[in-house]
């Protein structure tokens, strides 16, 4: 019995010390954490956004859930990135960021993250399948992938990817369009 209670003991005080180191590794690496989160924010931004001469992440405002990103040049926004996704891609999400120019016209985009199928359903994050996307908008395209008589590629062998990311991309348009006039207007400045 007493044997029990002494490996009780033990087992106790190395799970305490574990918490505690634990604790102290996720509080101390923190900061570290959120820099490289805001450089990859950034790096982001970039590929999607025309040139600027601001800090977009720091322009940024809120408006219904959706964060969106400004690009100014001497003080005149040029672009306005947003991050959309679907759910409904082979292996679950994708996300995708997308830089348009205030008109609603696409600049470029971005996959952020996605699961598919290596060699298949991957192939979203390649420069020929993103491209396509550049110059488009609500207006000039007809948004789904060609085997469903829309304007956008698909991949043989994996259409669930490239809709769900052409599908993303529209919701993001519209859901943009929609909030346009108070982006130009105003919105809440996200700290």
């Amino acid at each position: 019995m007493k044997e029990v209670i002494r490996l009780t003991a033990v087992l106790t005080v190395v799970c305490v010390l574990a918490g505690f180191a634990l604790s102290y590794v996720s509080e101390a690496t923190e900061e570290a954490r959120a820099y490289q989160d805001r450089l990859e924010l950034l790096s982001s931004l970039n590929m999607v956004l025309p040139e600027h001469d601001n800090e977009p992440d720091s322009d940024a405002m809120q408006i219904g859930g959706i964060t969106y990103y400004p690009s100014k040049k001497d003080g005149e926004i040029n672009g306005i990135a947003f991050i959309t996704s679907s759910d409904k891609g082979y292996s679950g999400l994708i996300r995708v960021i997308v830089g348009v120019k205030p008109d609603g016209e696409i600049i470029s985009i971005g996959i952020l993250e996605q699961k598919e199928t290596p060699g298949l359903g991957s192939k979203i994050t390649e420069d020929w399948f993103v491209d396509q996307y550049k110059g488009k908008s609500l207006e000039n395209a007809r948004w789904a992938v060609k085997k469903d008589n829309g304007d956008f590629e698909q991949i043989s062998g994996a259409t669930i990817s490239p809709r769900a990311v052409t599908s993303a991309i529209q919701k993001g348009l519209e859901t943009y369009q929609k909030d346009r006039q108070e982006i130009f207007g105003g919105g809440d400045v996200v700290q």
